[in-house]
């Protein structure tokens, strides 16, 4: 009896990890007509860290037409475009060490995916985060809000 208790704790136990594993992983694309596949990332406050793939369905090769996504406050989007901008393609159009910058991926090309980590602990309720593609020109259409409750 015991060890069918102990055997059902585990399963339970793996099950209910798994379940809130899911909640923290985000998953979404980035298209060749420039846009991403949801205009909103919502994220649990239970997420201490999240799990982002980004994934360029596109066909095109990363200096032409490459996709990345970075998140960060809507307030300092401009300024983290700007100095991303001038930083280039080599720094995945993000300015090294920006304390602005939440989190961001490499630029991708055509088929290319990417899964980054990161904590949550510069994420609160009442500030307004964004997400957006550096890449020059992009953001102006390749942006949405990151929901944080």
């Amino acid at each position: 009896m015991i060890k069918k208790l102990l055997g059902a704790t585990v399963v339970f136990g793996f099950i209910s990890s798994a379940a809130y594993a899911g909640e923290c992983d985000i998953s979404i694309d980035a298209t060749a007509n420039m846009a991403f596949s949801s205009k909103e990332i919502d994220i649990k406050k239970t997420c201490k860290e999240v799990n982002l793939t980004l994934k360029n369905t596109g066909n095109m090769p990363k200096a032409a037409m490459g996709h990345n996504l970075v998140i960060s406050k809507k307030a300092d989007m401009q300024a983290v475009l700007a100095d991303g901008n001038a930083a280039g393609l080599a720094k995945n159009f993000v300015k090294e060490n920006d304390d602005r910058v939440i989190a961001y991926t490499a630029v991708l090309g055509g088929g290319e995916s990417a899964t980054i980590k990161f904590k949550t602990d510069k994420l609160n309720s009442k500030d307004t985060f964004a997400f957006f593609c550096s890449f020059p020109g992009h953001a102006a259409i390749m942006n949405g809000v990151v929901k944080f409750n």
